[in-house]
């Protein structure tokens, strides 16, 4: 299927406590979007529609829309321009330590579902608490997975999925819940622990010295 990447890169990046949107912060010595832009396009993936913060141009040889107010609405706005494209795969721009490979085989999984999402099972013993933070259970981990991005849909079906209210899309943390609230079969494709997101200035820290690790190493 022919496929199209949707960039998110609206996010203000105020818990990042930067003076700029996320995805522009220098990390590395480059905008934290071009990492992201450089495991795209070695996946093969050619056309790249970014959703931007106001004010921000989209890099070259990328189609540039205005985020909306949401995350998921901001997808609903770059599908638009996915041309003609069978699929679609959804990622983060603040997830710069994504591979190549992750993009692939998400698309791959497209083949026996209508969703496929980048995943690491969940390492850390999880439980349930109530509101006043007493234990109510120990969930099974190994039944677990800690959710990424990449996320990879056939774009039909993520176009009937945001086709909802605001309400809907606010509500939602990400594409994948949509798909599955519509009736659409997704399925989790392990990924690396590696593939975070930087949300906060230690995630930045982090990031950095494992981007500049592998720049040296390479």
């Amino acid at each position: 299927m022919a496929a199209a990447a949707l960039l998110v890169a609206a996010g203000s990046g105020e818990r990042l406590g930067a003076s700029r949107p996320k995805a522009f912060v220098v990390l590395a010595g480059r905008p934290m979007i071009e990492w992201s832009l450089d495991a795209v396009r070695a996946a093969g993936i050619t056309r790249v529609v970014v959703a931007l913060p106001s004010g921000f141009e989209a890099p070259d040889g990328c189609i540039g829309v205005r985020g909306g107010a949401t995350r998921s609405e901001s997808v609903r706005l770059a599908l638009r321009e996915a041309g003609g494209a069978e699929a679609v795969v959804v990622h983060d721009a603040a997830r710069p330590l994504v591979s190549p490979e992750v993009f692939t085989s998400t698309l791959a999984a497209l083949g026996h579902a209508d969703g496929a999402v980048a995943a690491a099972p969940m390492a850390d013993t999880v439980k349930e608490a109530g509101p006043d933070h007493r234990v109510v259970g120990t969930l099974d981990r190994s039944r677990l997975w800690a959710i990424q991005t990449p996320q990879a849909f056939r774009r039909d079906v993520l176009e009937r999925a945001l086709d909802v209210d605001d309400a809907a899309l606010a509500a939602a943390t990400d594409d994948a819940a949509l798909v599955e609230r519509a009736g659409g079969e997704v399925v989790v494709v392990p990924s690396s622990p590696a593939n975070f997101k930087v949300t906060t200035p230690h995630d930045l820290q982090v990031a950095e010295l494992l981007l500049r690790s592998t720049r040296t190493s390479g």
